[in-house]
């Protein structure tokens, strides 16, 4: 099945919070790198977040200093906070890695089925 999981999306309201929890089978070690992007609609997908192996992180302008990305190689998890959430938020919110262990033969790239998150005003 899936490889990663999306949970934690829902509905709050202008200046909330949610988290996203990305779900994977395989060793969260294993990844080079994991992110998050979303899609609005009528909108091109773009990148929100980034974490790779190391820790290092990156942000989208439009998050930076309200998104947090996280990893737990223990969990095989990585999460996105996201706090004073605004309602040019609302999008599918997807996760993504990169696998580090993949064949050559094989798309190193994982992605997640989407989350809803909505943010009303």
């Amino acid at each position: 099945q899936a490889q990663l999981v999306e949970s934690g999306g829902g509905l709050v309201q202008s200046g909330g919070s949610l988290t996203l929890a990305c779900s994977s089978s395989r060793y969260v070690s294993s990844f080079a790198a994991m992110d998050w992007y979303r899609q609005s609609s009528g909108k091109e997908r773009e990148l929100v977040a980034r974490i790779n192996d190391g820790g290092a992180t990156n942000y989208a302008d439009f998050v930076k200093g309200r998104f947090t990305i996280s990893k737990d190689n223990s969990r095989n998890t990585f999460d996105l906070q996201m706090t004073n959430l605004q309602p040019e938020d609302t999008a599918v919110y997807y996760c993504h890695a990169l696998r580090k262990d993949a064949y050559y033969w094989e798309d190193p790239d994982l992605w997640g089925q989407g989350t809803q998150v909505t943010v009303s005003s």
